[in-house]
């Protein structure tokens, strides 16, 4: 192999290891109560050893936490300033700020992107390809591999914001019942987390501790539009800080907005239904149309071509 091309790969992965050293963070000063309140949220875990702390989290974590907090200064001015907290607040809606940090994903960002382009190196040097073609691929791997797991997480926060917009009316409708029958908003609450297992069902237990810590009903209820940020629990949440501000019955505020949550819900499933003549065609004219054409026209093309 020729030196140069051994010499461009150990430079190439030395860059990796510096840049995935330089990628954790330092905290910043939030800009307002609400970038302070998300990015509190990772540090909600219970006081406990800091060895078993340490041991509880994944190994990957435990691998790459010090290698960037030990040489941050470098290379902090790489990102944006914003970009860290644009990765914190999608790590919070998709519901693991509390397993995973901005740190980390940034990181495995810059792996990735590092070993794509090793990658790309290795490959221009076992095949032959016009030199265009070779530098296709030494930017394109990178760049693939740097969208990586912002993709991941981007389906992870679509998933689970799905999973609340499902749950909803349900949870609406449960809310609504136990408010009428004479039980607290808190009690209601408290009804929902024990009945469901879901993200929505978690979120409503951390608004439901924070309640129960001496925070105001508004203020937990504005947290838990900021955790979300799906606009039909955000209408749900205006709806009822507006009633508790005005006075008005909650238990009546709970039964319309159930009852326009399954208007809604019945909506989406005649919507999804509407586009699944749309989804079927391409399978079908790509997967099915050519098996049926062989079965049926085959013999008969296999006569006319015996015939001439």
């Amino acid at each position: 192999m020729d030196p140069s091309a051994i010499l461009a790969v150990a430079l190439a992965a030395a860059g990796v290891v510096a840049i995935a050293a330089g990628v954790q963070g330092r905290a910043e000063p939030a800009s307002d109560d609400a970038q302070a309140y998300l990015r509190s949220l990772d540090y909600d875990v219970e006081e406990t050893d800091e060895f078993i702390q340490l041991l509880r989290q994944p190994f990957i974590s435990r691998v790459l936490r010090p290698i960037g907090t030990r040489a941050l200064g470098s290379f902090a001015s790489l990102l944006p300033g914003n970009y860290r907290d644009s990765i914190h607040l999608k790590l919070v809606h998709a519901g693991l700020s509390g397993r995973v940090r901005a740190e980390e994903i940034i990181t495995g960002q810059f792996l990735a992107a590092g070993l794509g382009f090793v990658a790309g190196l290795v490959l221009n040097l076992v095949r032959d390809a016009p030199p265009s073609q070779k530098l296709l691929i030494v930017l394109l791997l990178p760049v693939i591999g740097a969208l990586l797991p912002t993709a991941w997480l981007n389906r992870q926060v679509a998933d689970r914001r799905d999973a609340i917009l499902r749950d909803l009316p349900d949870t609406l409708d449960l809310l609504a019942i136990s408010v009428e029958a004479g039980v607290g908003f808190e009690g209601a609450l408290g009804i929902v987390c024990e009945h469901f297992n879901s993200p929505l069902a978690d979120e409503f237990s951390r608004t439901l501790k924070e309640m129960e810590l001496g925070l105001p009903r508004r203020e937990a209820l504005q947290n838990l539009k900021r955790r979300t940020e799906v606009p039909e629990l955000s209408n749900f949440v205006l709806a009822l800080t507006q009633a508790d501000a005005l006075g008005m019955p909650i238990g009546r505020v709970l039964k319309t907005q159930a009852g326009e949550m399954r208007l809604k819900r019945r909506q989406w499933a005649r919507e999804r239904a509407g586009k699944l003549p749309v989804k079927i065609l391409f399978p079908l004219v790509l997967f099915i149309f050519p098996p049926v054409f062989i079965v049926v026209l085959g013999p008969a093309f296999s006569v006319i071509g015996a015939k001439l």
